[in-house]
C-alpha cells in the first residue's frame, strides 16, 4: 500500500510512518518544516525515517499550496492519505486565528480537492478533543452536540469535520475523522504540557500552572493513538467521527507528581489564573472505538509516564 501522511515527520506522524514501514508499506511524508518549534527537531526525527527504510520518501511541501499538493499527489498513485498536518495548539491559535483559519480549514479543502481530482478515495483526518468545548456531559461521546468551540483551533477542527463530512457526501469519499485526545510520548511537542514540564524540571525552573491543578485530561499514549488510525486504514466507513482517547482521566496535579517521580526532580510550580480557551476535562468514551477498529488502549499514565522520560533522558543527558 502507497500512503501519504501529511504532518509526516511530526511527533503523531514519525510514530505512523514507523509503523507503516515496519509493515511493509511504501510511505510518504509531507511537512512543510515549519518554525511552530524548531525546525531541527524534525530534521533529526527525518533523518531516522530516511535511514530506516528505502520505501519512504520525503517532500517538503505545504498543504496551503494547492501546485505542491498536486505535485506530490502526481507522483505517484496513493491507495490512501493519512492527513495529520495543521496548527496545533489552543492557546496559540488565540493569538494567530488566522493562520490557524488558512492552514488547518483551507489546507484542509485543498487536500481533499487534490485526493479527489487524483483519486484517492479514502483518507483519514486527525481532529481534536478540543471540538467537545466545555462539555457539561462526560466522559464526551460522539453523539454529544459540539457547537461551543472555545478557541480558534477547534473552531478550524470542527471546520474540517463538516469538510469531511461534505466531501464523502457530494464525492463518495470514504474519510474517517479522528478526535484525539492529548497525545503523549517519545517525540511529543516540546510545547505540550509534559514535555515542557519535563524540560524545566530538569533544567532546575519553575513551572508554570494554570489553575489548582485539579484541571483533567485523558492523556493518550502515543502507541495507542497510532493504533487507532492504523485500524482505519484498515476498514472503511463511509464516513466516520471516533475518539481515540485513553478513557480515563488524570488532574494536573497527579501528571505533574509521575513526572516527579520518574524524573526524581520535585517541580517548582508557579501558579497563575486560568487561560481563556481551557477546558476544565477532557474524558473519551472510546466505545465505537471498540466496536468500530476494534480499538483497546494499553498504556495506562502510570508506565507511559516513565517510557516518556526514558526518551527524554536521552535527549537531555
Amino acid at each position: 500500500m502507497n500512503v501519504l501522511i501529511t504532518g509526516g515527520v511530526g511527533f503523531i506522524g514519525s510514530h505512523v510512518c514507523e509503523r507503516l514501514l515496519a509493515s511493509g508499506h511504501t510511505v510518504c511524508a509531507l511537512d512543510d518544516l515549519n518554525d511552530f518549534y524548531d525546525p531541527a527537531i524534525k530534521q533529526n526525527t527525518l533523518r531516522e525515517l530516511q535511514a530506516r527504510a528505502e520505501s519512504f520518501a520525503f517532500v517538503h511541501a505545504d498543504i496551503t499550496q494547492r501546485a505542491e499538493l498536486d505535485d506530490v499527489l502526481g507522483s505517484m498513485p496513493f491507495d490512501q492519505i493519512i492527513h495529520l498536518a495543521a496548527r496545533a495548539g489552543v492557546r496559540p491559535s488565540l493569538e494567530q486565528p488566522a493562520s490557524y483559519q488558512r492552514v488547518n480549514v483551507e489546507g484542509t479543502t485543498h487536500l481533499l480537492e487534490a485526493a479527489r481530482e487524483h483519486g484517492v478515495q479514502k483518507i483519514t483526518i486527525a481532529s481534536s478533543s478540543s471540538v467537545y468545548g466545555v462539555n457539561s456531559s462526560v466522559p464526551f461521546s460522539e453523539t454529544d452536540p459540539i457547537f461551543s468551540a472555545i478557541s480558534p483551533y477547534a473552531a478550524s477542527k470542527l471546520a474540517c469535520e463538516a469538510l469531511g463530512h461534505v466531501y464523502h457526501h457530494v464525492y463518495g469519499m470514504d474519510v474517517c475523522m479522528l478526535r484525539f485526545f492529548t497525545v503523549y510520548g517519545p517525540r511529543q511537542r516540546p510545547d505540550l504540557a509534559i514535555h515542557k514540564f519535563a524540560k524545566l524540571m530538569h533544567a532546575g525552573q519553575p513551572i508554570t500552572v494554570f489553575g489548582d491543578g485539579r484541571t483533567s485530561r485523558d492523556y493518550t499514549y502515543v502507541d495507542d493513538t497510532v493504533d487507532g488510525i492504523l485500524a482505519c486504514t484498515e476498514r472503511e466507513f463511509g464516513y466516520e467521527v471516533i475518539n481515540l482517547g485513553e478513557s480515563q482521566t488524570v488532574e494536573l496535579s497527579r501528571l505533574i507528581e509521575l513526572l516527579e517521580s520518574s524524573l526524581s526532580i520535585e517541580a517548582q510550580i508557579d501558579r497563575q489564573p486560568l487561560q481563556p480557551g481551557d477546558v476544565p476535562i477532557t474524558y473519551a468514551n472510546i466505545d465505537k472505538a471498540r466496536r468500530l477498529l476494534g480499538y483497546d488502549p494499553q498504556t495506562k499514565i502510570e508506565d507511559g509516564i516513565p517510557r516518556f522520560v526514558e526518551w527524554f533522558r536521552q535527549q537531555n543527558p
